[in-house]
């Protein structure tokens, strides 16, 4: 007989005051900071303390980076994509960091329809610059303090480039569990040294077209097990990208000289998971009928000590360590790097550290307890991260989405107690692109487009469909992906 799964969780909408709110962490034995909106001002509607290609954004809202399942073919911009963008220029935010995951070069996608920055899409990215200005600019009157960075990346052990099932992996190193998972069986598919050195001269491409269309800032992606995440963690891999801390930080330093060798000025960014974990699965034995069972950790006792990640203790890979972590935020100053935009985990094999959630994407699992303890867990990860960052890094808090109606009173609270300089929002956007910058405002948050973390977003796109809100954006609920995501989570139990 299957054991029984985990106490049903809170649902945050059904909390009426924020002292029922504050009661529920209390209960769990977390502390998670909050403050009533109607104390004036609210610090994230003020300017950030950071200056990004000349401007300083009018606020401490920011929208992270997220993967775009709905390009054409070759990479470039769709109906959709424009129509993603015009939002995020509606959205209030004043610091667009990244907007759109963008593969360096084509085999990098991390799906057949993601954006590829190069010269052939050039117009096109010129045209969702202009776009999300002019959205910003006819509802709130200027671009003047706006900041808009571009996410650069290679999604490594990701790659499905050509098929939306079939994973066509690049890798830094072989991971022991992570091998099987994603189809990754021979030493071939690990980048040589000769082929890293080529890759980084891409990056330096992209980064020249990413100039000149309008960003601000670079993104230059080390997160969510992609590919120059992965090399943090290559400490099995031989030769001068492997092994040493040093080692494992030259594709980054690489980058950024090269960059500036060419000749470009613009800024830099870094989005980086802080802390990882061993992988997890669904537990078999606690799976109901319908139901996937809850995340358990992967057996690590043929690989510890743990050398396949970062910001994870070798000893006992699913506790976290930010030693590593703190030296990575050190050289980021080191290298000029203005914007440090953080994360957890990957949406692959660790999703409830990423992107805490009530339901789980058809390829996870459903939470073994209360989401807000991760949600805790990252606040708490950014805030020691902060308190050792180098002052002129302006350091993005993540993970905010599962709040749901009380994301502005930990949004105001966070800011104002110096925990992080600024609120990332990532899929909460997507249903509601301005609930942050209406909150803040004073203006009534309707309830109806909160994000509820039903991980829509995701199941979508894992199963061939276009990304987006299905549950609460009518632009999805009248297309015919809809019903065909239906049918597609009830065969797999999600």
């Amino acid at each position: 007989m299957n054991s029984p799964l985990p106490a049903p969780l809170v649902r945050l909408g059904s909390l009426k005051s924020l002292e029922d709110f504050q009661s529920v962490c209390a209960s769990l034995g977390i502390e998670i900071p909050a403050e009533p909106i109607t104390v004036e001002p609210s610090p994230v509607s003020s300017p950030a303390d950071i200056t990004v290609n000349g401007k300083r954004p009018g606020n401490r809202i920011v929208i992270h980076p997220m993967e775009g399942w709905d390009g054409t073919t070759t990479g470039g911009v769709t109906d959709e994509m424009r129509r993603r963008w015009q939002r995020f220029g509606e959205s209030g935010a004043k610091m667009i960091c990244g907007a759109e995951a963008m593969a360096v070069r084509p085999d990098g996608r991390a799906n057949p329809n993601q954006l590829i920055i190069n010269s052939d899409n050039k117009a096109g990215l010129h045209e969702l610059v202009g776009i999300l200005k002019k959205a910003h600019s006819e509802r709130y009157g200027t671009t003047d303090d706006l900041v808009i960075g571009f996410q650069l990346t290679h999604s490594g052990r990701f790659c499905r480039p050509n098929e939306k099932t079939r994973f066509e992996p690049r890798v830094a190193f072989r991971h022991p569990i992570l091998d099987p998972r994603f189809k990754v069986t021979s030493d071939a598919q690990m980048f040589t040294d000769d082929e890293i050195e080529e890759l980084i001269r891409d990056f330096v491409r992209a980064a020249r077209i990413a100039h000149e269309v309008g960003a601000d800032f670079l993104d230059i992606k080390h997160c969510h097990g992609y590919l120059l995440h992965e090399f943090l963690g290559a400490h099995t891999r031989p030769g001068k990208y492997g092994g040493s801390f040093e080692n494992r930080t030259r594709v980054l330093r690489e980058i950024v000289e090269g960059i500036r060798a060419d000749g470009n000025p613009i800024d830099f960014g870094v989005r980086l998971s802080l802390f990882d974990k061993i992988p997890y699965r669904p537990d078999p034995t606690r799976a109901h009928p319908g139901k996937l069972g809850p995340g358990i950790p992967e057996d690590s006792s043929t690989c510890t000590p743990y050398r396949y990640g970062f910001g994870v203790n070798p000893d006992n890979p699913d506790e976290i360590d930010l030693t590593e972590t703190h030296r990575f935020v050190t050289l980021c100053g080191e290298l000029g790097i203005k914007v440090l935009n953080t994360t957890a985990g990957s949406p692959y094999y660790t999703p409830h550290l990423q992107r805490p959630a009530s339901f789980p994407p058809s390829d996870g699992y459903q939470p073994a307890y209360d989401p807000l303890i991760d949600v805790a867990r990252q606040i708490h990860s950014v805030r020691a991260v902060k308190s050792r960052a180098p002052r002129e890094l302006y350091v993005i808090g993540s993970g905010y989405t599962y709040l749901q109606e009380f994301l502005p009173q930990v949004a105001s609270a966070i800011v104002r107690n110096g925990w992080a300089d600024a609120i990332g929002l990532g899929r909460a956007v997507l249903s509601y692109p301005s609930m942050l910058a209406d909150a803040i405002a004073g203006k009534p948050v309707e309830k109806k487009f909160i994000c509820r973390t039903f991980s829509e977003c995701t199941t979508a796109p894992r199963n061939g469909l276009i990304s987006g809100c299905y549950p609460l954006d009518k632009f999805y609920t009248q297309r015919p992906e809809f019903a065909q995501l239906k049918e597609i989570k009830k065969k797999l139990g999600a």
